[in-house]
């Protein structure tokens, strides 16, 4: 069975290094929600061909299940086009271990790093980079899909904070 063990953070962007690489386009959308089934497509900024995959993710926040395939370009965009509006946009920057999510559209605004772990015991780094702000992986509203079903952006009050 395939897994993913994360923690989310929320990101201090004006922390961040000047020179970070120029990331990956992501649009994807969310064909259901229990359990979570999402297209992706994600296109490097810097050229480079878009790639497409189909991803199922199990319940949970920081530990669940997860299995990710490739799929054609052409379904994949067949594919969202079901997904109505429950859509993000994206640009992801890998920065060493860490994924950075700088959303664009209605959440522009947001910045999350994740960071996979090997296995439930690892251990966070120690200190976190200074551009790391509070830890969200606990809290339902920063998972994508909640995301994406959010129509008023921020959905309350302290969401950025």
């Amino acid at each position: 069975m395939g897994r993913e063990i994360e923690h989310r953070f929320l990101v201090r962007h004006r922390a961040l290094p000047r020179r970070l690489p120029a990331g990956d386009r992501i649009v994807q959308g969310f064909l259901s929600f229990e359990p979570v089934v999402r297209v992706r497509l994600r296109r490097p900024l810097k050229g480079g061909a878009t790639r497409a995959w189909l991803t199922i993710k199990g319940g949970g926040l920081r530990v669940r299940a997860e299995y990710e395939y490739g799929i054609p370009l052409a379904d994949a965009r067949r594919m969202l086009k079901l997904c109505g509006d429950a859509v993000i946009e994206k640009v992801r920057i890998c920065h060493g271990p860490w994924e950075i999510d700088r959303f664009l559209g209605r959440h522009r605004g947001l910045w999350v790093a994740e960071l996979e772990m090997p296995n439930e015991r690892a251990r966070l780094p120690d200190p976190l980079p200074e551009w790391i702000g509070r830890e969200v992986t606990e809290d339902p509203r920063y998972t994508n899909s909640n995301l994406a079903r959010a129509r008023k952006w921020p959905p309350s009050r302290g969401f950025l904070e």
